[in-house]
C-alpha cells in the first residue's frame, strides 16, 4: 500500500490502450460501501473471498491493467489467476518511504493501519508477504523515481517477457511449474491448478476454502503409502486437522458396499457440513469420495487431488460422481462439483507406464472430439507424454482441462454438448463390464478400443473416411494402447457387448445413443441407432481382430 499502484497503473493502461481497474474500488462499488466498512461489517475473511472472486472475474473476462490490494497476492488462488491470465508486476519502494506517504495522505481509511505505527505495521506485513511478491513476473522500483520512468521500465520488461513467451505453446507459468484453468459455473465455479509440487502446498490452497479447519482425506491405500506424508504435512502447516480414511485400490471399490462403509465412517467421526472431504487418488477414489460428499448430510464440500493422468484430465473435473452396479458402470451417482482440483504433475512420476498410457486415451479424446490441430500435435508429442516428459505432460493436461472446462461450462448436466466427452465410452464401458472391472482391462484401455470402434462404426455407416479410422488406430497403436477386440480373455462378441450397451444412460426408447465422427475433430451425438446394426458391426469387428 502507498507504493503508487493506482497512479502507475493508470499511466501504464493509457500507454497500452487498455482499461484500468482498481480491485478495491471494484469491490466497494459492488458492495456499496468502503473497504473499512466491509471489514467492520463482514470481517477480513469475507473481504478476501470477494477480493478473489472480483480479481478472478476481471482477469478471466477482459484485458485490463489491474491494481490489487496489497494483501491480494497472499491468496494462492489469486497468484494462480495472475499466472494463467496475465503478467504480475511488483512495484517496490522502501518501507520508510511508504510510511511517510501514507502518513501524509491519512491512513485512517486503511483497515490494516488503524492501530499502531504505520512503519511497524508495514514491516510486519512485508515480512509476511515478501515471499509471495517475489513470485511476480516483473519487479521494478517506484520509490521516488518519476512516474513516467517507472512506466517505461515496465514497458521494457513487458517487451522482454513477450519475446520469451512468443514461441511457447504453454503459458510461461506452466513451463516454470504451475498454471490454472477456471471452471465458470456461477456459485459452483472452481479452479483446476496444474503443475509440479502442488501437493506440498495443498494446505495453502485449501485454507481459504474451509468453513472450519477440519478435513477428511479419502485416500487410495497405495497412493497414501507413497504420498500421504506430504499432504498431511502441508495441512499441518496451515493448522488444518485431517482424518485419513483409506480405500482399497481398484475398480471394485466403486460399489454400494464401499460407499456405505465410507459414509458410515464419516458419520461415526461426526462429520459436519462445515467440514470438507479430500479425494486423494485416481478416478475410483475421486468418483467414490465425490459421491459420498454429495450424499453425506445432503451435501458437503470436497476437493479433488487426482494422482493419475486419467483422473487429472477427466474424472476429477466436471462434478460427475458415481459407483458401479452389477448392471453397469457409473449407473448410480450424483452431480456434485468440487471446490478445487489440484493436479500435481510430479505425482505422475511414480505412476506405472501402463496407467500413464491408459490416461493418455482420455487426453487424445479431446482432440478427436473437436480439435484437429491438437491431434496433429499429439501425433508429434504423444510418445513424449507417455514417456513422462514433464513439459509435454503439462501441455497435455492443460489442453485437456481447458477443453473440458469449456464443455462443462456450456452443459454442466450433460443435456447436450457434454455428451461428446463420452466418445468411445459406450463401447468401452461394455468391454469393462465383460471383463468384470478387473485389472485385465483398465478404463483408459477400454476407452482406446472404444474410440477405435466408434470411428470404425462411423466408417461402417459411411460417415467418415477410412483414412481417419486408420490414422486414429495408428496413433493409439504407436503409444501402446489397444485398438481392437483382439487378445482378450473375456467374451467380446456382439451379443455380450450389446447387453451392456443397452444399459447406457444416454439411450432412449430402446435405441442407442452414440458419439460418432464425420472425421478427426468432428464428432457429434447420434441418437436412435438400431442395436442390431451395432451388434452386427461388433461381430464383424471381432472376426477381423482374430
Amino acid at each position: 500500500m502507498g507504493v503508487g499502484k493506482s497512479s502507475v497503473g493508470r499511466a501504464l493502461a493509457k500507454r497500452l490502450h487498455l482499461p484500468f481497474v482498481d480491485s478495491d474500488a471494484a469491490i466497494e462499488a459492488h458492495a456499496g460501501r468502503t473497504i473499512s466498512e466491509i471489514f467492520d461489517t463482514h470481517g477480513e475473511e469475507w473481504f478476501r473471498q470477494r477480493e478473489y472472486e472480483t480479481i478472478r472475474d476481471l482477469l478471466a473476462n477482459e484485458a485490463v491493467v489491474l491494481a490489487t490490494g496489497g494483501g491480494a497476492f497472499e491468496d494462492a488462488r489469486i497468484r494462480a489467476c495472475a499466472r494463467q491470465y496475465g503478467v504480475s508486476i511488483w512495484l517496490q519502494a522502501p518501507l520508510k518511504t511508504l510510511a511517510e506517504r501514507l502518513t501524509r495522505r491519512g491512513f485512517e481509511r486503511r483497515p490494516l493501519l488503524r492501530e499502531g505505527d504505520p512503519l511497524t505495521i508495514l514491516k510486519k506485513l512485508m515480512k509476511k508477504r515478501e515471499r509471495f511478491y517475489e513470485g511476480a513476473d516483473i519487479i521494478t522500483q517506484s520509490r521516488s523515481i518519476p512516474k513516467p520512468a517507472v512506466v517505461e521500465n515496465i514497458l521494457e520488461a513487458l517487451e522482454a517477457l513477450a519475446l520469451r513467451r512468443r514461441d511457447n505453446p504453454l503459458p510461461e507459468s506452466l513451463l516454470n511449474g504451475s498454471g490454472q484453468v477456471h471452471i465458470p459455473l456461477g456459485e459452483r465455479s472452481y479452479d483446476i491448478m496444474i503443475g509440479n509440487g502442488l501437493l506440498a502446498r495443498a494446505g495453502e490452497f485449501l485454507r481459504p476454502l474451509l468453513k472450519r479447519p477440519r478435513v477428511f482425506v479419502v485416500a487410495d491405500e497405495t497412493v497414501a503409502e507413497k504420498h500421504q506424508g506430504t499432504l498431511l504435512e502441508s495441512l499441518k502447516r496451515e493448522e488444518i486437522n485431517a482424518h485419513v480414511i483409506p480405500i482399497p485400490p481398484g475398480e471394485a471399490s466403486k460399489s454400494f458396499g464401499q460407499l456405505q462403509k465410507l459414509l458410515e465412517q464419516l458419520l461415526d467421526k461426526r462429520i459436519e457440513r462445515g467440514d470438507m472431504l479430500i479425494a486423494f487418488g485416481g478416478g475410483v477414489v475421486g468418483d467414490l469420495a465425490g459421491c459420498a460428499a454429495g450424499l453425506a448430510l445432503r451435501g458437503i464440500d470436497f476437493i479433488q487431488i487426482p494422482t493419475t493422468l486419467l483422473a487429472q484430465v477427466d474424472s476429477s473435473v466436471g462434478g460427475k460422481t458415481g459407483i458401479n452396479v452389477p448392471q453397469g458402470k457409473n449407473l448410480v451417482g450424483v452431480f456434485h462439483q468440487p471446490r478445487l482440483v489440484l493436479a500435481d504433475t510430479s505425482l505422475l512420476k511414480t505412476l506405472p507406464a501402463r496407467h500413464l498410457a491408459a490416461g493418455y486415451a482420455e487426453v487424445v479424446k479431446y482432440a478427436l472430439i473437436g480439435d484437429l490441430p491438437l491431434f496433429n500435435w499429439f501425433e508429434t508429442r504423444g510418445k513424449d507424454i507417455i514417456a513422462g516428459d514433464s513439459t509435454a505432460l503439462r501441455q497435455a493436461i492443460w489442453s485437456s482441462c481447458r477443453a473440458k472446462a469449456s464443455i462443462v461450462a456450456a452443459d454442466e448436466r450433460e443435456a447436450g454438448v457434454r455428451a461428446l466427452l463420452n466418445l468411445g465410452h459406450s463401447f468401452g464401458h461394455a468391454l469393462e463390464h465383460a471383463a468384470g472391472y478387473g485389472d485385465q482391462l483398465l478404463h483408459g484401455e477400454a476407452v482406446a478400443v472404444g474410440m477405435s470402434l466408434a470411428f470404425g462404426f462411423s466408417r461402417h455407416l459411411d460417415l467418415c473416411a477410412q483414412e481417419d479410422v486408420e490414422r486414429v488406430r495408428a496413433h493409439l497403436d504407436s503409444v501402446g494402447l489397444p485398438t481392437s477386440l483382439r487378445g482378450f480373455d473375456f467374451p467380446t462378441d456382439g451379443s455380450t457387448l450389446m447387453d451392456a450397451m443397452l444399459l447406457d444412460k444416454k439411450n432412449k426408447d430402446g435405441k442407442l445413443t452414440l458419439i460418432l465422427a464425420h472425421g478427426i475433430g468432428r464428432c457429434f451425438r447420434a441418437e436412435g441407432i438400431d442395436p442390431e446394426q451395432v451388434r452386427d458391426f461388433l461381430d464383424m469387428a471381432g472376426k477381423e481382430s482374430q
